[in-house]
């Protein structure tokens, strides 16, 4: 085990109860994982293959039935307890009846701090929504809406950011255009990220390392570490080295 691992995810398995089947699905099985502190890592897999169940485990939304997981040293929901884990889902979450900057506020409402109207503003400027503010969700787009979720994930300032297919509602154009956005705010704060996609494009673009499961029960089959230098323009998804990538981790999710 690294001392330097922010995310330590040390043999956990999942098994789900089901009614009518006594032995459950077992959704992960004794799966491994380290990601250090500020690396950005994403992880593939074909459906169904725990992808989001690993990272709900370590948003202490679930708990594993075997092995163990820590943030930061500590359980997964002693770090949800101090509201030090942001969380980005493919559903924005947003409140219908707030608007975007009342939105953003309201991890500050939840824990019981004053509202930091600086941290806000800087936050929305970062995301691009100076001019949507008092908009309310239903008014924006689906990207811009997902850029709120994002910003209201950052808002506490958290030590793990989390995101399980945030993009994967959108459509292609507007997806990779939030690739970029969310590379540039990436970069910004460089928090340890965990990104669940099923897009390997998506990953090679975003991360500092991919990271390739099984079919269920869920295991690392695959980790590979991305070549290309930050600030990534979008050109690189062009060059020869990003397409011969695509191939391989195709080619170990097909397996």
């Amino acid at each position: 085990m690294s001392t330097s691992a922010s995310i330590v995810v040390d043999k956990a398995s999942k098994r789900f109860v089901l009614a009518g089947n006594k032995d459950g699905v077992l959704a992960l099985s004794e799966l491994s994982l380290e990601v250090a502190a500020g690396e950005f890592v994403a992880i593939l897999g074909p459906s169904g293959c725990g992808k989001s169940t690993l990272l709900r485990l370590v948003a202490a939304l679930e708990q594993p039935s075997g092995g163990s997981v820590t943030v930061n040293g500590a359980p997964p929901d002693r770090v949800s307890a101090r509201h030090a884990l942001g969380v980005a889902f493919q559903d924005h979450a947003l409140l219908p009846w707030l608007s975007i900057h009342d939105n953003i506020a309201l991890p500050f409402r939840i824990a019981g701090r004053a509202v930091d109207e600086a941290a806000i503003a800087r936050l929305v400027e970062l995301v691009g929504l100076q001019n949507f503010a008092t908009a309310r969700p239903r008014q924006l787009s689906g990207g811009m809406r997902q850029r709120a979720s994002i910003a209201r994930a950052l808002v506490l300032e958290p030590e793990v950011l989390l995101l399980d297919e945030p993009f994967g509602a959108l459509d292609a154009v507007t997806r990779r255009q939030m690739n970029v956005e969310l590379q540039r705010i990436w970069s910004a704060r460089q928090i340890t990220t965990m990104l669940i996609t099923h897009s390997v494009d998506e990953a090679l673009f975003l991360a500092d390392r991919v990271v390739v499961m099984s079919g269920r029960p869920g295991r690392i089959i695959r980790e590979v570490k991305v070549p290309f230098p930050r600030p990534r323009d979008p050109a690189v998804m062009r060059s020869e080295e990003f397409h011969r990538m695509v191939d391989e981790l195709t080619e170990a999710l097909e397996a």
